[in-house]
């Protein structure tokens, strides 16, 4: 069970397969000529297969060959669902050692500690034990599960021209291979790829997920019953496999509880306006059933509890949930995500209940200390969409699959989109929320072993701009503004705890501008993403076809730095650099791509560039490049290979494992990849 001692310290079940990937490299190295090590050894991801078009000659897909070693969650190359192989086999593990089992708990404790204080009634004979009951976790003795609901925003599925629901579900006993469908011919793979990823939450054993489908006008019986078949987890119908009709056993997800519920939300006179996608019509609905601030439709606030809910009692959205996640078909849901998302959230909590953090320390530019107070920031974890390129034909294919790697990237968000903040103490360890950082425990899970004059907490990216879709979507963010500053209207989370201090804020609002007061309401929701985990965040937008378009006249990423941009054109059209090539000058400024590992890049860079100016007393004015604070990864010649360790460590960290192995990374000795990890204040 514990394998090998490494400075001072145990090494989980878990950790074994990384501790030999890290000997494989090693060995890599040195066994190869000083001469021919590239700087390519550092990608050691699959070789996967994109099938680009269906060959009616040869009978079968055409496919490329290449890597995705993002580290991003996707449709196309990440088949077994929960997020990558590394999610799947800890979370389906049956048989977890002891030692290992706070870090197992994990999710559920963070979703406990963050969720609704009223807990379900899980008696035999109740709805919850007839789904659950029997189904217990393999890491919790409790039957309670983190209570999780999905809305989704159904506006612009279809295939072709045709609305989804006017076509037929897939078979869900299909007789034979199924054919290849490509990503951009229907959005039913994109609804069957998040049903089957939430089917997979509930059978973790430590989520129970219900779905709210969001559509604007009623659809086919059929439909409700296909999606009632995905959930099996959580609560739905098994199918007979021998073209049964359930219809006639009176077994229809109409007839009995299910975990589906389909919610039109549109009337007969506003319709049109919901199929509008410019409209952000279907983004403030679910914004109002998620949030459900309890306003009357004259806007009356009816209570002052933010407790309390006043939509309808038969939406499922009224009953005490524990998170609550809205979601558009084409945003990609996996349980990486929410493991993310709620440890982020029990990180941030922790900073703000640490009386640490009330001393006043020496003022830097970067450092942003969070309290109780009404004057903190008052930050939500959030999402960036991604997008793989679009292979709609062969030669766009060919030209397009650059030096055999797969490059997911955003086309919201650019350089200028963000900020770096270091939180100090935002570290929560096991137990719920519980401050790693000053912790007299001496459980290794709940206390660092700190340097003298450390600083403990993480980097924060710090969302500066909002987000720019593309049309028609930056329309609809007009009218339906995202309530979270710089988040996402196409994915979002909220657990219970982020949805009353919303919604206290909003009752509050609403009283002043009532009763004309001027009282402070708090600070507005505003979207981090914690760097040690930054891929867990950037979410697959499955169907691949958003890269290439050019944004809005005004309406594009970076728009609070427009100015300096036009300035630096002008300066390449002076010199003359890109003469003769329009298109290059046109990719470079007109059009908004963002890869993920330039993403990572630039948010390491400006963290430690904004340390190195606090730090450097004497600043050599000719000086070119940091002087006192490096990135021990970025900051090296090309010429000069980086060790196996640097490599490893960004591995691990782009898969997402320094939040799922928490209790390794941030609480054993082993300090390897504490600044992969975003865990290092001055690198």
């Amino acid at each position: 069970r514990r394998l090998t001692q490494i400075v001072g310290d145990g090494i989980p079940s878990y950790m074994n397969t990384l501790m030999d990937e890290l000997k494989e490299r090693e060995k890599l190295f040195d066994e190869t000529p000083s001469e021919e090590i590239k700087y390519w050894f550092e990608y050691t991801g699959p070789l996967q297969k994109y099938y680009y078009r269906f060959s009616k000659s040869r009978g079968k897909a055409d496919s490329f060959e290449g890597r995705d070693d993002s580290g991003v969650t996707s449709a196309r190359f990440v088949e077994n669902p929960l997020g990558n192989q590394e999610y799947h086999d800890f979370f389906m593990d049956p048989n977890i050692p002891q030692e290992d089992m706070s870090q197992h708990a994990r999710l559920l404790e963070n979703c406990l500690a963050m969720g609704s204080p009223a807990r379900p009634n899980m008696d035999k004979g109740t709805l919850w034990y007839e789904w659950f009951g029997e189904k217990k976790s393999h890491s919790s003795n409790t039957p309670d599960r983190c209570r999780v609901l999905i809305a989704l925003n159904t506006v612009g599925a279809g295939r072709g021209s045709t609305m989804l629901w006017e076509t037929n579900p897939p078979a869900i006993h299909p007789e034979g291979p199924e054919p290849w469908i490509s990503e951009q011919e229907t959005a039913t793979t994109h609804l069957e790829r998040n049903l089957k990823e939430i089917d997979a939450l509930c059978a973790t054993g430590q989520i129970a997920a219900r779905l709210q489908v969001l559509v604007c006008e009623p659809i086919p019986a059929k439909w409700t019953d296909w999606m009632d078949a995905q959930l099996i987890n959580c609560g739905g119908k098994q199918r007979p496999a021998q073209g049964g009709n359930l219809a006639d056993s009176g077994s229809t997800a109409e007839e009995r509880p299910s975990p589906v519920q389909v919610v039109v939300v549109a009337s007969a006179a506003t319709a049109d306006s919901c199929h509008d996608l410019k409209s952000g019509f279907m983004e403030q609905r679910m914004q109002d059933l998620l949030i459900a601030p309890p306003f009357k439709t004259d806007g009356e606030v009816k209570s002052s509890d933010p407790a309390v809910k006043i939509t309808h009692p038969d939406l499922i959205s009224t009953d005490d949930h524990d998170l609550y996640i809205a979601l558009k078909w084409s945003s990609l849901l996996t349980l990486r995500g929410v493991n993310s998302f709620l440890q982020a959230s029990a990180d941030l909590a922790a900073a703000a209940a640490s009386s640490e953090n009330e001393k006043e320390k020496a003022p830097d530019s970067v450092t942003v200390a969070l309290s109780k107070g009404p004057s903190s920031p008052f930050l939500i974890p959030s999402f960036v969409r991604v997008s793989y390129v679009s292979e709609e034909n062969s030669k766009v294919a060919k030209w397009r699959m650059h030096g055999d790697f797969f490059h997911p990237a955003a086309w919201e968000i650019s350089k200028d989109s963000f900020d770096m903040t270091w939180i100090p103490d935002s570290l929560s360890g096991s137990g719920g929320i519980t401050n790693l950082c000053h912790s007299k425990d001496p459980n290794r899970s709940t206390s660092r072993s700190l340097a003298e004059d450390e600083d403990c907490g993480q980097w924060w990216v710090y969302m500066a701009e909002e987000q720019m879709p593309t049309t028609p979507e930056v329309y609809a963010n007009e009218i339906t503004s995202p309530f979270i500053q710089g988040g996402s209207n196409f994915i979002w989370m909220l657990t219970e705890r982020h949805r009353r201090e919303v919604v206290k804020q909003m009752i509050c609002r609403r009283q002043n501008q009532i009763s004309g007061t001027n009282e402070k309401c708090g600070q507005i929701p505003q979207a981090v993403i914690p760097l040690g985990d930054l891929e867990s965040f950037l979410i697959n937008f499955t169907p691949n076809t958003a890269l290439g378009k050019k944004h809005v006249q005004g309406r594009r990423p970076g728009y609070s730095r427009e100015k300096e941009r036009e300035q630096d054109r002008e300066k390449v059209r002076e010199r003359k650099q890109l003469k003769g090539q329009e298109d290059i000058e046109k990719a470079l400024f007109d059009y908004t791509i963002y890869p993920a590992a330039l993403f990572r890049k630039d948010a390491t860079l400006k963290a430690a560039r904004a340390r190195d100016d606090a730090l450097t007393k004497n600043k050599d004015k000719d000086a070119v490049g940091p002087q006192t604070v490096k990135s021990t990864y970025y900051d090296v010649t090309i010429t000069k290979p980086r060790g196996p360790i640097l490599g490893w460590c960004q591995a691990i960290v782009r898969k997402g494992l320094c939040t799922l192995y928490s209790d390794y990374f941030r609480a054993s000795t082993d300090q390897r990849c504490m600044e992969a990890c975003g865990l290092k204040k001055n690198w």
